[in-house]
């Protein structure tokens, strides 16, 4: 049995903090978000217990359908579904099934609003513990319930993907692991490996340049994090810098780059790795404050990039006029791919915001290939696992653009846990997210 304690803060305030997170991500807010507001010395405990919650609340909602046809009001059934989520399989609960029904009812009694519901929340936690195993195979024929995810998800991966839909689904509900790249040009894989060893950290490699701890650390514990000689990145996420400059040119050859979506900053970083200090790289950002994200990342590591906040669709507010290299397009998506991370995207995302991020896509697409040198590459990215987000969107574009090539590009990758899931066919070895990579060349006018 997993536990995910605190010291000294009882169970039921986590569970009330729980429970009031999860009320916000069904009004709509991230995960992420809805964490900020939690007391720092709540928010580690809250965190775990809240990504199990969203990780079953598939199974969670189809049980309170058992126990109570009607939903009571948002803040009580976000705690009731928080204790069942929890609880229902003995085996993978964080804490004793009849501990955390007592700690949800005690959560009850000591939040004014719930108050009043404490009796009605007691009597359905207590009759599941009673009747779960009959409870728990009524809701097995449930997709939802079955899959955790909601079932417009479920049925647009088995349309998708429909030899791995069941291995997409089954990774999504396993928590990701910490990943991280290594800074290279200063220090070697290896090196940095041996160096966590000797500080009782132990890691594997995954693909050219990531290492994956076996615990997960707080970054200021992660030996070498300080200095920039790593950072936080999924192994999918480091194959960006990678397919857009392998080949591109001489190593001493000054470059011209764009990232076209660059907050955080991690694939900005990675490409200044890889780059020499002719080089020059823009980053672009909407958004004013993850802008300053990407100067903090930029700074750890010791390289500098001209960050602009702007939107990269409306080129006139920012372009120079000239022509880049090479673009990085790491298009607004709906974040399928990264579910093990967000396991609130699953129940924040609906169906047709697909089709208006597709949308958004497009433009972008539009809107910045004029923007790449004859010769020039533009490398198309998300973190999805929708055709509609990647594969559809590249071959519709060369379709109509005579004079975009499709280079060999890793296409779909889906999300995988070493150690829970099977290695998948034309996936990349080892742990990693759900991905889409085009890499598309702009051929010289005729």
């Amino acid at each position: 049995m997993i536990e995910h304690k605190t010291a000294s803060i009882p169970l039921w305030q986590q569970l009330q903090a729980v429970a009031q997170a999860l009320a916000q991500v069904r009004r709509g807010v991230s995960g992420t978000t809805a964490l900020d507001e939690v007391p720092s010395a709540l928010r580690p405990g809250v965190q775990a217990l809240l990504f199990q919650a969203l990780r079953q609340l598939g199974r969670a909602q189809a049980l309170r359908a058992q126990l109570a046809a009607r939903a009571p009001a948002p803040l009580a059934d976000a705690l009731l579904c928080t204790a069942l989520a929890l609880s229902w399989d003995p085996d993978n609960a964080p804490y004793e099934p009849h501990t955390l029904v007592n700690q949800a009812v005690e959560a009850a009694k000591n939040t004014r609003n719930l108050q009043m519901q404490a009796d009605f929340l007691n009597a359905c936690l207590r009759r599941f513990l009673r009747e779960r195993d009959a409870l728990v195979k009524a809701t097995d024929h449930d997709v939802q319930a079955q899959w955790n995810h909601p079932e417009w998800w479920v049925k647009r991966l088995q349309k998708d993907h429909p030899e791995h839909w069941q291995d997409i689904l089954r990774a999504n509900n396993q928590a990701a692991p910490m990943t991280l790249r290594v800074n290279t040009p200063r220090i070697s894989r290896d090196a940095l490996q041996t160096d966590w060893e000797n500080h009782g950290l132990a890691s594997h490699p995954v693909g050219e340049q990531g290492l994956i701890l076996e615990r997960a650390q707080a970054v200021r514990d992660i030996p070498g994090f300080a200095e920039g000689l790593c950072s936080v990145q999924d192994a999918a996420a480091q194959c960006a810098a990678q397919l857009l400059l392998n080949g591109l040119a001489p190593a001493t050859k000054a470059l011209r780059i764009l990232d076209a979506c660059a907050a955080p900053g991690g694939k900005t970083a990675h490409l200044l790795e890889m780059l020499n200090d002719k080089s020059e790289v823009t980053a672009l950002d909407i958004d004013a404050q993850r802008c300053e994200r990407i100067e903090q990342n930029l700074q750890r590591i010791g390289r500098t990039a001209k960050v602009i906040a702007a939107d990269a669709a409306l080129t006139k507010t920012w372009w120079d006029g000239q022509l880049f290299d090479a673009v990085l397009l790491d298009a607004p998506c709906t974040a399928s791919g990264i579910v093990r991370r967000h396991p609130d995207v699953r129940w924040l995302r609906r169906e047709s915001d697909i089709d208006k991020l597709a949308a958004v896509q497009r433009n972008l697409l539009k809107q910045l290939w004029p923007l790449v040198k004859p010769g020039g590459r533009l490398l198309y990215c998300t973190c999805s696992v929708f055709r509609a987000e990647g594969e559809n969107q590249a071959k519709t574009f060369v379709e109509h653009n005579t004079d975009a090539r499709l280079l060999p590009s890793l296409g779909h990758l889906r999300p995988q846990n070493s150690m829970t899931t099977p290695q998948l066919t034309d996936n990349l070895t080892g742990d990693h997210d759900g991905f889409y990579y085009a890499l598309l060349e702009k051929l010289p006018a005729l």
